[in-house]
């Protein structure tokens, strides 16, 4: 756990940087129906056979809600000064709508959980929309595929914890990955709601339009939540709001070929500009996707698009890895989500986009990070708060001294923190204030159920108090952000 090769980047993040882990309220509260919770959309999706690939639920996951001072604890030895996590709507309205009954017992769970967090000197950073709409609201009127039933809900929801939460927290973060929503959920229907134009997995939905329909709602109520936020807290309350954003660098597959550039930068505006540029950039999609999609992208009124552009404080960035992209002559795919292009896990010289982590998707490719922070940065001229970046390691099935010494996870932050986002603040000139670990313990991690082990703090999910062990590399990094942070 030596720190060399970043021996010359002592002090150069800022002193009031944030650094801590991420998690969600779906992944790891348990407690699925206790203290007056509603079902929400992952409740349902998880109780179905078939669509969790270990056929397991989140009904107990991790039991943060019973063990949550245990867990701030143990954050506070890891020497974090922040956490993110996000609030269960269902919780807090059972059945979600604007005029529904708010449970008072899931707003004091939440009102002490941020209270211990306080106490122990560690802000939290609130997340309003981590993927789990109620149930009660998808029956009513089929959700996000609403746009006019669903906003005035969603924005009486954060009416609820602003009033209730914002004199003590000043860091608010609207919806959390909003492309994986609609991409997973509505395209390939491996998520909750489980939508897709694939009847072998889906008996309803529409790859080629739902997902745009929920990408403008989600930007759409998101800009309504921000106005209520900035017109009637955030005088007072004095925090911030904005978005968390997915997106992992696109690498020419030949970099030799004009094509493939032209189709790496394609990559990364279907799926980072889809949401950023209407945020940050024109108050629009970006034109690529216009040209490729026409009028299956829908269109801002001239209203929506002012209430989008600029409603965004900083910019929240959620990326774990990098793909090689490469030009295709053929006819988009009316399904197609990506812009056309081919994807690889080698480039044409043949080598490999990362080392393996347990996650097939996911390879560490550092460099591939610092690219896309400086691609971020260069394009939308905002302050960066990365919100989420983390790995799987192989075999990570026992809380054996292998597994608790967890090298391949400290590998993947030093090059992550240290010589990506690090030198991207020295070096480049990249504004960046926080970097949020996925994540503090493993977890229930979606469809893959209990097999993505990506915490720091190995759980025995087999243990009826789901015992916690804490590996290295949640030291590795309190090491590393001491070093790296200005009279930390």
């Amino acid at each position: 756990m030596d720190l060399k090769s970043v021996q010359d980047l002592k002090n150069v993040l800022r002193p009031d940087f944030f650094h801590g882990y991420a998690t969600a309220a779906a992944q790891i509260e348990g407690a699925w129906n206790k203290d007056g919770k509603g079902v929400s959309i992952w409740d349902t999706f998880g109780h179905t056979p078939g669509k969790i690939a270990d056929g397991s639920t989140a009904d107990d996951a991790v039991r943060a809600y019973d063990f949550y001072r245990e867990d701030v604890a143990l954050m506070k030895s890891y020497g974090v000064n922040a956490y993110r996590f996000s609030l269960s709507w269902s919780r807090i309205i059972p059945l979600g709508g604007r005029d529904d009954p708010v449970n008072e017992q899931g707003i004091k769970f939440y009102s002490d959980l941020i209270d211990e967090l306080l106490r122990n000197g560690i802000t939290p950073f609130l997340t309003l929309f981590h993927w789990d709409i109620p149930q009660a609201l998808e029956d009513r009127y089929g959700g996000m595929l609403n746009q006019d039933a669903y906003t005035p809900d969603f924005v009486r929801y954060a009416r609820v914890c602003f009033e209730r939460f914002g004199d003590r927290v000043k860091h608010w973060i609207t919806y959390n990955e909003p492309g994986v929503y609609t991409l997973a959920g509505y395209a390939a229907g491996v998520h909750a709601p489980g939508r897709s134009s694939f009847r072998e997995r889906n008996a309803e939905g529409d790859s080629s339009t739902e997902p745009f329909t929920v990408a403008h709602t989600e930007l759409v109520s998101h800009g309504h939540a921000v106005r209520l936020y900035r017109e009637e807290f955030q005088h007072q309350q004095k925090g911030t709001i904005g978005i968390t954003l997915h997106g992992n660098w696109s690498e020419p597959w030949d970099e030799e070929d004009p094509r493939d550039l032209e189709a790496a930068e394609r990559a990364r505006e279907f799926e980072i500009a889809w949401f950023a540029d209407p945020l940050y950039k024109t108050g629009d999609y970006p034109a690529s996707m216009r040209a490729q999609l026409g009028d299956r992208l829908p269109r801002f009124t001239e209203e929506e698009s002012k209430l989008v552009f600029g409603s965004s404080d900083f910019y929240g960035m959620n990326s774990y890895t990098t793909f090689f992209v490469k030009h295709t002559t053929s006819t988009p795919d009316i399904n197609d989500h990506k812009g056309n292009v081919e994807i690889f896990d080698e480039n044409k010289q043949g080598v490999s986009r990362g080392e393996e982590s347990d996650t097939p998707w996911l390879r560490a490719a550092p460099g591939g990070f610092r690219k896309l922070l400086n691609w971020i940065y260069k394009r939308y001229q905002m302050p960066i708060y990365v919100t989420e970046n983390g790995t799987t390691a192989k075999g990570e099935t026992a809380p054996t001294p292998e597994v608790l010494n967890d090298e391949f996870r400290i590998r993947f932050f030093e090059g992550y923190v240290g010589n990506a986002l690090a030198r991207a603040v020295k070096e480049d000139g990249v504004d960046i204030r926080s970097y949020f670990a996925w994540t503090f313990t493993d977890n229930w991690e979606w469809a893959a159920g209990y097999a993505d082990r990506f915490g720091s703090t190995f759980i025995d999910f087999e243990s009826e108090e789901k015992t916690r062990y804490p590996k290295q590399s949640a030291y590795y990094l309190d090491k590393l952000f001491k070093h790296l942070i200005k009279d930390a």
